[in-house]
């Protein structure tokens, strides 16, 4: 990929301004600069955290039936449970986005894109940068543990990711109804980090 310029993140950061909600768009930009920051801490390129960080929601706003005609146009892969549960989509559909309406071709932070809502087993520092700072950014108050999630994720950037997959499941299986169903992905991932983890 082209090395991506300030000018290149100044021009990401208006698309997302004029395609998201005020809400969507805040939030996103709170994630946007929590992955810098978080990069910076691990050495991690910061250019990439910051554009991972302002495409990571591109596809949030669309409906579920847009989400489905898409992977299918796409031929981006549709589990069970995400037919049943289409917003899960948005991830994976934001990374087909992200490289067919912003020009991202970097694999490192499509990656990071589709897999910032559930994680993946082996997961690359900057997926999991992606990953927390969806989940700690300052916008963020309803999460549980909020306040110690954000001191371990400048302190222990796996902890952190293991910490918010626990929370998450014990979360989703503590809710009842069908809008609550557990993403396989996501359990795989706690998996192996508390395998990883001993």
């Amino acid at each position: 990929m082209a090395k991506k310029t300030d000018d290149d993140v100044r021009k990401l950061t208006k698309a997302m301004e004029e395609t998201l909600s005020g809400k969507r768009f805040q939030h996103t930009l709170g994630v946007a600069y929590t992955a810098a920051a978080m990069a910076m801490k691990y050495e991690v390129d910061v250019k990439k955290a910051l554009i991972a960080g302002l495409l990571h929601d591109c596809a949030k706003c669309m409906s579920d039936e847009k989400l489905l005609k898409l992977s299918e146009k796409e031929n981006i892969e549709v589990t069970d449970v995400e037919r049943r549960n289409p917003y899960l989509l948005h991830a994976k559909v934001g990374a087909m986005l992200a490289t067919k309406e912003y020009d991202i071709d970097d694999e490192e932070i499509l990656d990071a894109i589709t897999y910032h809502t559930t994680g993946r087993p082996g997961m690359t520092d900057l997926d999991k940068i992606v990953f927390v700072a969806d989940y700690v950014e300052p916008g963020r108050d309803k999460a549980p543990n909020l306040a110690k999630v954000r001191k371990l994720a400048f302190e222990d950037l796996d902890g952190a990711v293991r910490r918010i997959l626990k929370d998450t499941l014990k979360y989703l299986e503590g809710e009842k109804g069908s809008d609550s169903e557990i993403d396989p992905m996501t359990a795989k991932t706690y998996e192996y980090y508390q395998k990883k983890e001993k």
